[in-house]
This record gives C-alpha cells, sequence and structure tokens, in this order.
C-alpha cells in the first residue's frame, strides 16, 4: 500500500457502530425480489450527475435501471487506491447485472429489483451517509418492494 495511504489510514478515526443492523428475508430468495448496490460510482453519462471530488467523500447515490447495459456505465470511482482497470473494462466485476438477470431467469431469485444503486466509495467521513444518503437509498429500495440487496463493495 502506498505511504500516502498507510499514514492515512494511522490516524483515521475508525467509526464502530453497534449493533450491526440486520434483517431477516422474510421469503425463500427463490421468490425475492433482489438489487444491486454497488460503490463503483457508475452513473449513465449525458442522464446521471458524475460523483464529486469533495472533502470526506460524495455520500450521494445514483439510481440505475434493471434494464441498464453494465457497458453504457462510467466507473465514476473517485479513489486511487486501487486499480480501477479490472472494472473498468468489464463493469460486471462491480455490477454483475446480467448475473442477477441470470439468477431469475433460473429461478434462484424471484425477480431483479426495478432500480439498483451505484455510490460513490471511499467515504472518510461518513455521517452525510448515515444519516440522509442512506435512509433515502433504503426507502427508494422500501418504494421499489426489494427483499434483498447484493451489495459489491470495490
Amino acid at each position: 500500500m502506498p505511504l500516502k495511504y498507510r499514514a492515512y489510514m494511522a490516524v483515521y478515526r475508525w467509526r464502530r457502530i453497534d449493533p450491526v443492523p440486520w434483517a431477516e428475508l422474510r421469503r425463500p430468495l427463490a421468490s425475492a425480489r433482489v438489487a444491486l448496490v454497488t460503490s463503483a460510482g457508475f452513473y449513465r453519462p449525458g442522464i446521471d450527475e458524475p460523483f464529486r471530488r469533495i472533502t470526506g467523500g460524495d455520500s450521494s447515490f445514483r439510481a440505475l435501471p434493471d434494464d441498464v447495459d453494465p457497458r453504457s456505465l462510467v466507473l465514476g470511482q473517485i479513489s486511487d487506491s486501487f486499480d480501477h482497470g479490472p472494472a473498468t473494462a468489464d463493469p460486471n466485476v462491480a455490477f454483475p447485472l446480467p448475473w442477477l438477470h441470470q439468477m431469475a431467469a433460473a429461478g434462484e431469485i424471484g425477480e431483479s429489483a426495478p432500480r439498483h444503486l451505484s455510490f460513490n466509495g471511499s467515504i472518510t467521513a461518513p455521517e452525510r451517509l448515515v444519516r440522509d444518503t442512506g435512509p433515502r437509498a433504503a426507502q427508494l429500495l422500501v418504494q421499489d418492494g426489494v427483499d434483498a440487496a447484493v451489495l459489491v463493495p470495490i
């Protein structure tokens, strides 16, 4: 890990949240509506605003429709602390929507949600995310009748 990241992590004030929120799945996965939630910062060029480079991280998210072509998305992840190459070359690495559709077709899940969420990871000041953005994102998933979410962190 580069020195600048080692130094940053050595002084970072890590948060501890107890207990970790948890919800039991209310129906079998084979009949559940499932959404993807990625931290890749994917957005649709010309439709969505790009993620911004702001102090503490951009805690906003983009709602991506279920019929979006992952190859049309732009990787907006601002952090340079990991290799963007694999997710740029194959968005399925960080947003496996075709795999989710295959699981629905095979009856492994009930169906894919009508919308999926993309956050920009590397949020070093998560207060806005915890207080504002997270609850708004959760409400969107509730409105869509989502039973389970697959978290795809990068």
